[in-house]
């Protein structure tokens, strides 16, 4: 098992550094190495796991430790006003009114055709 591992010879390590994450080493014949991912063998790579495997695994036990990670909390649309977002405003609860959209109005459900002009026909 390794981490670490670098992509091109002296770049320094791009891939496999978080913690609890390592790669195996399936291969190696005289030249190349063969990694579960692209590599080099002039790339050099960390023998070993990356420490503190249970890294994924822990609970946040307040809001503030999910802050503390740069993680902001999550508003539904339908609970802002017009001016914030599409869903926004109504009186009462609502279910917003029109299919989901993100709050510059551009479609987020599977299924949104991206391409343009389709949909466009002649009548």
């Amino acid at each position: 098992m390794v981490h670490d591992i670098e992509c091109h010879p002296g770049q320094g390590a791009k891939l496999v550094r978080a913690a609890g994450t390592y790669a195996q080493i399936i291969k190696e014949p005289a030249s190349l190495c063969l990694v579960q991912l692209p590599s080099d063998s002039r790339c050099r790579a960390t023998i070993g796991i990356v420490s503190n495997p249970n890294h994924g695994a822990r609970k946040l036990r307040k809001a503030g430790q999910s802050r503390w990670l740069g993680r902001r909390p999550i508003v539904r649309g339908v609970a802002m006003n017009p001016v914030d977002h599409p869903h926004g405003g109504g009186e009462g609860r609502t279910k917003g009114g029109r299919p989901s959209v993100s709050p510059w109005g551009k479609p987020t459900k599977a299924g949104f055709r991206a391409v343009v002009g389709v949909g466009k026909g002649r009548m």
